[in-house]
């Protein structure tokens, strides 16, 4: 099952859907133009049903095999939300939205999708029935959160799901895999430091916060380096420092921090989590200040089942002789984490060539992954759910 020569054939069709949704950005679940361009083409293609308004504007179609002996049922899932970015691509279709852009790729990733599910509406040759998902708002809005919340895993007969995700830094037509633990739960947390505020050249009438800050933010670093094992995955970043006053000569009376936690173990989560609370109240107490913490929960981790994980990377090797089963984890975060604790699945990443990182300016999707990606989602239907 190397690359399907009917995405060759469509490739040209395909990227122009992609390119459609790369000039008309839209941001968490405002995205209502492309999930009615979405629902508009499966439509087109004949899926036996297609609802939109799953997860507030989620799509999904449903596409049934020649056959159904199996009664399985198989997910495939692609994000459709762009980032908050100005682009700095040049390219001839660049966003016309300024303030907006798809720097992620799920422009690519929707288009892949749909290039499956017109593929798979044509020629039925499975077993089952496929489940195409269009989820809205993975850019730190839970969409696929909300699509499980909504019923979708219940109301499709969900029982097994599967995501993708371009990756630059690999080569076009390559994957990359790994069992278990793939991707970060990303939280976030809110510190804000009270002290006493004054004149800048009377310290001694003072709590200065900022001092205070300055030790919160270094004994915070010993949560990686002194208190979770070495070899378990951990990310302590504080990347904000406000303070309420601009001026040169102030004291402020309060110094805010926010900053994000990455980790890729249920346990070591829950500690970071009291850890960083007591260090923080702890310092602060220490100086003569006062901290008062907001930790809040983001992302889960996104885990790979094993089964899943073999068929994922078997049939990745039927279209590329280049797949990587053993990718190192990223702490980087993904919301498909909501649908792998719903159904057990893999998500797999696919080359995106030589380009800017995602989340970047000047990053582009690369249309000729799409064959390879389309085939995928394809391939997992057909390979999974065998016809007779």
């Amino acid at each position: 099952m190397p690359v399907k020569n009917r995405f060759a054939e469509l490739l040209p069709e395909i990227t122009a859907w992609r390119r459609d949704f790369h000039t008309h950005p839209e941001l968490l679940f405002e995205v209502h133009r492309t999930a009615a361009r979405v629902a508009e083409l499966c439509r087109s293609f004949g899926c036996d049903e297609v609802v939109e308004g799953i997860g507030r504007t989620g799509v999904v179609a449903v596409i049934k095999g020649r056959q159904n002996g199996s009664g399985r049922v198989i997910g495939l899932r692609a994000d459709m939300d762009a980032l908050p970015i100005i682009e700095q691509t040049g390219v001839d279709y660049a966003s016309t939205t300024p303030g907006k852009m798809h720097a992620c790729g799920h422009d690519g990733h929707t288009a892949m999708l749909l290039g499956a599910a017109r593929y798979l509406a044509e020629t039925r040759n499975f077993d089952g029935t496929a489940v195409c998902i269009f989820q809205p708002a993975e850019e730190g809005g839970g969409g696929g959160r909300e699509m499980v919340a909504d019923g979708m895993m219940e109301r499709w007969g969900i029982q097994e799901v599967y995501g993708m995700h371009n990756m630059p830094g690999i080569p076009v037509g390559s994957f990359a895999i790994r069992e278990g633990a793939m991707m970060a739960a990303a939280d976030q947390f809110d510190i804000l430091i009270t002290g006493k505020g004054g004149h800048a050249a009377k310290p001694h009438d003072c709590i200065d916060p900022v001092v205070v800050a300055s030790h919160m933010i270094l004994a915070l670093q010993t949560i990686a380096s002194r208190n979770v094992d070495p070899l378990k995955q951990v990310v302590v970043s504080v990347c904000v420092v406000q303070t309420d006053s601009p001026a040169h000569n102030v004291i402020p009376q309060t110094v805010k921090l926010k900053g994000t936690v990455r980790t890729m173990d249920a346990a070591v989560q829950d500690f970071v989590e009291r850890r960083l609370c007591e260090i923080a109240e702890g310092t602060a107490l220490a100086l003569g200040a006062r901290a008062e913490v907001n930790y809040q929960r983001g992302y889960p981790v996104t885990v790979n089942a094993p089964e899943n994980t073999v068929f994922a990377a078997e049939v990745a090797r039927k279209i590329s002789s280049s797949v990587n089963t053993s990718v190192a984890p990223m702490m980087g975060a993904e919301d498909f984490s909501y649908m792998l604790q719903a159904r057990p699945g893999a998500y797999i990443l696919v080359g995106n060539g030589d380009t800017a990182m995602v989340h970047h300016p000047a990053y582009n999707f690369d249309d000729n992954a799409i064959p390879f990606g389309s085939s995928w989602y394809a391939g997992m239907v057909e390979a999974r759910m065998p016809a007779a």
